[in-house]
């Protein structure tokens, strides 16, 4: 269980538990623990090989919760979210230090994947770069000398691009307008036509929902990808009362409403479920209950 409201979930194919151990290889202050299991029985036929496995693992990165998904060749991350990493002088030491720890980190996560924007100094970072790791998750890592020294070290960044390019500022307002204690931080348009953007679409901007950043940018290429259950958010409610309003407010393709999973009119991938889901998980038969659900309904787990 965590505190941490809304947590970034990756899906995996059958190999999260050796993608967990590779993220506390090669990330700072992290560890990844198997969370919970698959049950014995009960499971649905294409879910059988899976029996007895682990069905989430938790990864913590600096205290800040990932969850990685152990299911099967449905769905893949691509770059439309990515986890940005934010190396400061505060978190990392002054000096080089900071810069020192960037490396490390990118030596690790380019190995066997493939480098999207190359580590180099940049307009808005000093060193930057965009990779996709071997097993197809993305990451920015960027140094930030000066800044906020109570800037968090990841924070997910949303790219629209394909079908839902030039949307970024739409989702964003969005999203502030649906959750409680959520805020506008910064926004900054392209200015220009750049590529598939507009002028006034987005080059970045960050927003906070509670005590979380996320960033949201329309891609100034061509892409050929966009949002999937790849990589989706999961919201931990409070009671069945902010359930039901944010399914009310998020849910926009009913096809793909399945065990609290919903997709929002931009295709972001949502779960909603509640905060004490891995308490009431372990009711009898809750799993068996949660595959005929929709929207969780917690008295029926």
């Amino acid at each position: 269980m965590t505190d941490q409201y809304i947590v970034p979930n990756i899906w995996c194919r059958g190999n999260a538990e050796e993608v967990g151990r590779f993220y506390a290889s090669v990330l700072p202050d992290t560890t990844a623990t198997v969370e919970s299991r698959y049950p014995e029985t009960g499971l649905l036929d294409f879910q059988q090989p899976l029996a007895g496995a682990p069905l989430t693992v938790a990864v913590s990165v600096s205290g800040y919760r990932i969850t990685l998904i152990n299911a099967g060749e449905e769905f893949a991350p691509n770059p439309s979210i990515s986890m940005f990493l934010m190396f400061t002088d505060a978190r990392f030491g002054g000096g080089d230090a900071a810069r020192a720890a960037l490396d490390r980190v990118w030596e690790g996560l380019q190995e066997g994947g493939t480098v999207l924007m190359p580590l180099d100094a940049y307009p808005f970072s000093p060193r930057y770069g965009w990779v996709q790791d071997r097993y197809g998750m993305t990451w920015q890592l960027s140094v930030n000398d000066g800044g906020d020294p109570g800037a968090p070290f990841v924070m997910p960044s949303l790219m629209f691009g394909g079908a839902a390019q030039n949307r970024a500022a739409a989702a964003r307002d969005r999203y502030i307008e649906v959750f409680d204690d959520a805020s506008l931080v910064g926004s900054f348009p392209y200015g220009e036509p750049t590529g598939p953007a507009t002028a006034d679409a987005l080059m970045y901007s960050d927003f906070r929902i509670r005590d979380q950043m996320f960033a949201v940018m329309d891609s100034g290429v061509e892409q050929d990808f966009t949002f999937s259950s790849g990589v989706s958010l999961e919201v931990h409610c409070a009671d069945q009362a902010e359930i039901d309003r944010l399914w009310a407010a998020l849910s926009a393709v009913p096809e793909a409403e399945q065990c609290g999973w919903l997709v929002d009119e931009f295709g972001v991938s949502w779960q909603i479920v509640p905060a004490d889901m891995g308490r009431l998980m372990e009711r009898p038969h809750a799993f068996e209950h949660l595959l005929g659900m929709h929207k969780i309904v917690i008295d029926d787990l």
